[in-house]
């Protein structure tokens, strides 16, 4: 299933600039980066329930927020982009 995770975190003190950091890093584990605080990531329900984890444990619920919208198994219909497009297509082959 594709998710998409946007987050915002507090960043005046350097524990939030840190727990920013911490949770890109954990994000761009899982997925891609598509525009500073959103990443696209197809994960199986096992792999979110981990990443969802330890998301939990990097922020600070006082302060910080994460959100995730489900976009399912179709989401190559539900995602429209216009402008400069900076993400690769994750459902393709990948060649290193």
């Amino acid at each position: 299933m594709m998710v998409l995770i946007t987050y915002d975190v507090e960043t005046v003190s350097e524990t939030g600039k840190k727990r920013l950091r911490k949770v890109a890093k954990e994000c761009i584990n899982y997925g891609q980066r598509v525009q500073n605080s959103v990443f696209e990531c197809v994960l199986s329900e096992a792999q979110f329930i981990l990443l969802k984890s330890k998301l939990k444990t990097i922020i600070d619920g006082e302060l910080d927020s994460i959100r995730f919208y489900f976009l399912g198994n179709n989401w190559q219909r539900r995602i429209e982009t216009i402008g400069k497009v900076t993400s690769f297509d994750i459902s393709s082959d990948l060649i290193i």
